[in-house]
């Protein structure tokens, strides 16, 4: 399989996992979400790093979670936001709340535009990319 889109001709950049985020990528493959919980204040935390926000402990671990979640916010790219993603306008770009209280940016699938609603109750999809080196974590109604 070719890694480049059939109609720009540009493969799409691929996530790149830093040793603090690579617990992430891999549940991801594994068809998990998992995310960081602070073991000094019970804070969840997303994006990965190495120190809570809230606490500012080194003491995070991982779990996994259900992915399931609401949408905060949305907005519909009808221009493309790259040229790799020629193929995917429009595109409606998420921020999506877990029940755990952290915030993903995203994008919907499988979701008609006229019936993205804020607030509605969003479940996972791992979506492995073209090449299969990784999987991308979007999100569709649940």
């Amino acid at each position: 399989a070719s890694m480049a889109s059939e109609h720009t001709g540009i493969a799409k950049p691929l996530p790149l996992a830093t040793p603090t985020s690579q617990p992430f990528w891999e549940g991801l493959r594994r068809g998990e979400v998992r995310i960081q919980r602070c073991q000094a204040c019970n804070a969840w935390v997303f994006y990965p790093r190495s120190n809570c926000p809230e606490c500012l402990s080194p003491k995070l671990a991982w779990q996994t979670v259900t992915g399931e979640g609401r949408l905060h916010t949305f907005t519909i790219a009808r221009l493309p936001t790259a040229p790799f993603f020629a193929d995917e306008v429009p595109q409606p770009l998420a921020i999506v709340e877990l029940d755990e209280g952290v915030r993903i940016p995203s994008t919907l699938v499988g979701v008609a535009l006229d019936a993205i609603e804020i607030g509605m109750r969003l479940s996972p999809v791992f979506e492995p990319t073209p090449g299969g080196e990784s999987v991308l974590l979007r999100f569709t109604k649940a």
